[in-house]
């Protein structure tokens, strides 16, 4: 069962969904909140020309943010200027928001773009759109620019959804994954 805004509401209010800074009722549709983003985003470096890396995730050695921290790089966007997100291009990147979805509260989300972005090529996940129930810290979002133009990203620029939704029981145990506690390195 998927919450209406003022069931979001509720739940914020009781304290069974957490969402920091308290969002301004702007950011809230029938069925959804709008997260905003952070001033911070994760670039892919460009391959050095000679050189072939070949990433595998299979490997029992593989851990995934140690590959990140080898093969990105932190990039502050400027907010007069703006980031020119180029097409084709792939980042990670963060809501500016911090989001607790309780256990007990029996609630889960699904992050999802927004369709003013999409009509423009912007896609914000991949293929990871479940915020588990348990869940806290930012929310990383795997953006690509389909388009055939740059798009310009600011901070504080409405860049996704969370749609809630109930769970038939509680987990046995909560989220404990290794997204568990994330957060944008700059803040955490």
């Amino acid at each position: 069962m998927i919450l209406t805004d003022r069931e979001i509401q509720i739940a914020i209010q009781t304290g069974a969904i957490i969402v920091d800074p308290d969002p301004d009722l702007s950011l809230y549709s029938s069925t959804s909140l709008d997260l905003t983003l952070d001033g911070r985003l994760t670039l892919f470096k460009e391959p050095k020309g000679g050189l072939a890396i070949t990433i595998d995730p299979s490997d029992p050695k593989y851990n995934h943010e140690e590959i990140l921290g080898e093969t990105t790089s932190p990039h502050d966007i400027d907010a007069a200027l703006g980031y020119d997100f180029k097409p084709g291009q792939m980042l990670l990147a963060w809501t500016r928001e911090y989001v607790e979805l309780k256990s007990q509260s029996r609630i889960a989300a699904r992050v999802e773009g927004k369709s003013s972005l999409a009509r423009l090529g912007i896609g914000i996940h991949l293929t990871a759109p479940t915020i588990h129930a348990g869940f806290s810290g930012q929310i990383r979002l795997e953006m690509v620019n389909h388009n055939k133009f740059p798009i310009k990203l600011r901070p504080g620029m409405k860049i996704c959804q969370l749609i809630f939704e109930q769970t038939v029981g509680t987990p046995v145990r909560g989220y404990e994954g290794r997204f568990a506690g994330q957060t944008n390195a700059k803040k955490g």
